[in-house]
């Protein structure tokens, strides 16, 4: 629809945990987004020699955690790709089929911190939205922008403090820092305690609980 506002929220969710799903709440609602799209890769660039669960796992997780959410939604645009496309090219594809919308590209501190590395990043950081959510430990460090080229360090708002950006800020593409939320959760952590047979309850949604027990899930990690 025309002038929609629309997060995109990229990344492997193998699986999807309570941090992403507070992370893409607390945005939709800070940024005004009308949708917010998750957006499972098939198999990253930067994590094809790591094993990862199945892409029609990873989709259902994330459809039956979101199912209740109305501006939350799962995209197979990546799985559905004939190649593996790198972020550029799959925000370009989303553009053609938003092409009124404002598209903003969500990414974790670790990826900002080698967002460089990344296929055309310039042209990535320029064109779009970016919104940095940051775990606990990187929120705190006084410069988290020295990897990047002068003119991509002035794009930069710090939102960083809890702070909400402004409908100025939101006029042009931007990079956002935000750590609206304070979750020190990760998938590498989910993935170790279901090897070890220990609880996942309070770390990803109930949805996501379920279906991980019921199939099995991440044993093949043991």
């Amino acid at each position: 629809m025309a002038g929609e506002r629309i997060g995109v929220y990229g990344g492997t969710f193998d699986p999807l945990h309570v941090g992403h799903l507070r992370v893409a709440e607390a945005l939709v609602d800070r940024f005004n987004f009308d949708r917010l799209l998750f957006v499972p890769a098939n198999v990253p660039p930067h994590k094809r020699d790591q094993e990862i669960s199945a892409s029609y796992h990873r989709y259902a997780m994330i459809a039956l955690a979101t199912a209740d959410a109305p501006r939350l939604l799962v995209s197979p645009i990546e799985l559905e790709a004939p190649s593996r496309p790198y972020t550029i090219e799959t925000l370009g594809r989303l553009q053609g089929v938003y092409s009124d919308a404002a598209l903003y590209f969500v990414m974790g501190a670790d990826s900002f911190a080698e967002v460089t590395l990344w296929r055309e990043h310039a042209r990535l950081l320029q064109q779009y939205g970016i919104i940095v959510a940051m775990r606990p430990g990187f929120a705190k460090e006084p410069d988290v922008t020295g990897h990047l080229a002068p003119e991509l360090r002035a794009r930069v708002i710090d939102l960083r403090g809890g702070k909400s950006p402004g409908e100025r800020e939101l006029a042009t593409p931007r990079i956002f820092l935000t750590d609206f939320v304070n979750e020190d959760v990760s998938a590498t952590q989910i993935r170790e305690r279901i090897a070890r047979g220990e609880r996942i309850a309070e770390l990803v949604p109930p949805a996501v609980a379920a279906y991980v027990a019921k199939y099995d899930l991440y044993q093949w990690r043991a």
